[in-house]
């Protein structure tokens, strides 16, 4: 006879199969694609993807002849194809596109990677323009699809340890964050980050890294000033960006993106109404990455907390960009929540805009 819960044919043995297949369909890693095989696709994307077991790297899309060695190099066994539109002609072999190509096709690439019924992470930013991201948003929501940044310096161990020390009080009513991602390069380089038709520029480039940061540790933004300037002889686009923005609440961010800046300055700064904390440098996940190194927690240096008592050094706390990847696959597996959200990528873009009205006129701009 057949065990409860069996339909008429599930006697015994072809039951249990059945079962534990499903348990396996359950468990299988999520099949990725990722369309890009430059830096950002093969230094960062790569090894994390690779170092989250919930993942496997099936397929990449380069048409760069080098590049397409590399990658069955570094991941046998993968499927190149040379066309997005390849790819999705074989949608039913994925389960996630990850987009790191150039910041002029984000748009294009998430909206058929959604059209193609796949989940999607876009690198940052999520689009060129706000417009863009707000029509992604809406495309993901109407097809119940997951769409996510790649705002990986959330899991930078500066951020991280401002995080806790905000949250568990350390500094009290934090009025003022202090925020540096600058990089001293002062011969201009031939590379579409420094072309205008390639929506290149450091605002683009290093701005949405400052300005996630600044929204997730201080909140919301009213109103935004900038100046947005071309430094470097023979410079296309802007290589130099400064933003002071008033979150609600009445706290302030002050961000500083460069790519002529010949000292790095303090990485990190919070002004609390107990103590104040800096942190000197940048994180060194990217750096480790770019050396060879597996994806992992990166230990760095502490940072200083000044208060009534004196000044004294504090751990900080190790930073973790896999943790991008793992909250991803948790999310798509069992429905949790994303680890950033395509509104999100909106609201940074939304702040740039306003940066760049600010810098042009000479005014603040107001969001709220």
């Amino acid at each position: 006879r057949p065990e409860r819960g069996q339909g008429p044919h599930e006697h015994g043995g072809a039951g249990r199969s059945r079962r534990r297949r499903a348990r396996h369909e359950r468990v299988r890693p999520l099949r990725v694609a990722l369309v890009g095989y430059g830096l950002a696709g093969r230094v960062l994307h790569r090894p994390l993807l690779q170092a989250e077991p919930g993942f496997v790297l099936t397929h990449v899309i380069t048409a760069d002849v080098g590049r397409r060695a590399q990658a069955l190099v570094d991941v046998p066994g993968v499927i190149v194809l040379d066309t997005a539109s390849e790819l999705w002609a074989r949608a039913g072999e994925l389960d996630l596109v990850v987009i790191a190509a150039p910041h002029p096709v984000h748009a294009e690439l998430a909206a058929a990677a959604l059209q193609a019924g796949l989940a999607t992470v876009v690198d940052k930013p999520l689009a060129a323009t706000a417009e863009q991201a707000r029509r992604l948003l809406a495309l993901a929501q109407r097809r119940g699809l997951a769409l996510s940044v790649f705002a990986n310096r959330r899991w930078d161990s500066d951020t991280l340890t401002a995080a806790r020390l905000i949250a568990d009080g350390t500094l009290g009513k934090v009025s003022r964050l202090e925020s540096r991602f600058t990089r001293f390069r002062p011969q201009v380089e031939q590379r579409w980050r420094e072309r205008p038709d390639a929506a290149g520029g450091v605002l683009l480039d290093l701005g949405p890294h400052l300005v996630d940061a600044a929204l997730l540790l201080l909140g919301p933004v009213t109103q935004v000033y900038a100046e947005i300037g071309l430094l470097r002889p023979g410079a296309a686009v802007d290589d130099d960006c400064f933003l002071a923005l008033t979150h609600v609440g009445g706290a302030h961010s002050h961000l500083w993106g460069s790519l002529a800046a010949p000292w790095p300055g303090p990485r990190l700064v919070l002004q609390g109404s107990r103590a104040g904390w800096s942190k000197d440098d940048l994180d060194g996940q990217e750096a480790a990455l770019r050396a060879g190194a597996q994806a992992g927690p990166v230990a760095e240096p502490p940072g200083r907390l000044v208060d009534a008592a004196g000044s004294r050094q504090v751990p900080s706390l190790p930073g973790d960009w896999p943790a991008y990847y793992r909250l991803l696959h948790a999310a798509l597996s069992a429905g949790g929540p994303l680890p950033v959200t395509a509104q999100d990528g909106v609201r940074v873009l939304e702040v740039l805009e306003a940066a760049q009205l600010a810098a042009r006129d000479g005014q603040v701009v107001r969001l709220m």
